[in-house]
């Protein structure tokens, strides 16, 4: 399945000399500023304030985000993380991508109770479900459906919860390292 993005087709030179046409340079600035200030932050409580109340970010609830993730700069009102998720050291969340002859823009949508590995990218336009765990190191090119465990790049999935331990699965501590 393809990633859900919207492309913008530019002429000339390469989409990143276009940025300041679809964004403004005093959004990226500060967008920066502030999401340096959360990547360092050791306080949850803080960090997701920043992202919600600053940068636009829909955070749910007692959801964290590990030192040093970085979310996306220029758009980072297009993501949305559900409750009770984690996301790992260094994990990379954007929402654009500018390429040589477009820029594309996506909404990522991340569910309940997902764990996100450290060092993890997650590309613009992808949907992670509920209770779905994403392996360190992997990058999330196609949305993963819910309670599956996925990992790699190109991404592949390890393992997909049974219907009963969907629902179950979220407050469980089942151990989902185990491939079969």
């Amino acid at each position: 399945m393809s990633r859900k993005v919207t492309r913008y087709p530019v002429e000339g030179h390469n989409s990143l000399w276009h940025i300041y046409r679809t964004v403004s340079p005093w959004k990226g600035v500060r967008n920066f500023i502030f999401i340096q200030i959360a990547r360092y932050c050791p306080i949850l409580p803080l960090k997701n304030w920043i992202y919600r109340r600053v940068l636009g970010m829909k955070v749910g609830k007692h959801t964290a985000f590990g030192l040093m993730a970085m979310v996306d700069v220029f758009f980072p009102e297009l993501i949305t993380v559900g409750e009770n998720s984690v996301i790992g050291y260094n994990t990379t969340i954007l929402a654009h991508e500018y390429l040589i002859k477009e820029y594309r823009l996506g909404e990522v949508v991340i569910g309940d109770n997902v764990l996100i590995g450290a060092n993890t990218t997650i590309l613009p336009g992808v949907t992670i479900g509920n209770g779905a765990i994403v392996a360190a190191g992997s990058v999330v090119h196609k949305d993963v459906g819910a309670g599956t465990f996925v990992g790699g790049n190109p991404l592949r999935e390890l393992r997909r919860a049974e219907p009963s331990d969907a629902a179950a699965k979220a407050g469980s501590s089942r151990d989902w390292n185990q491939v079969d």
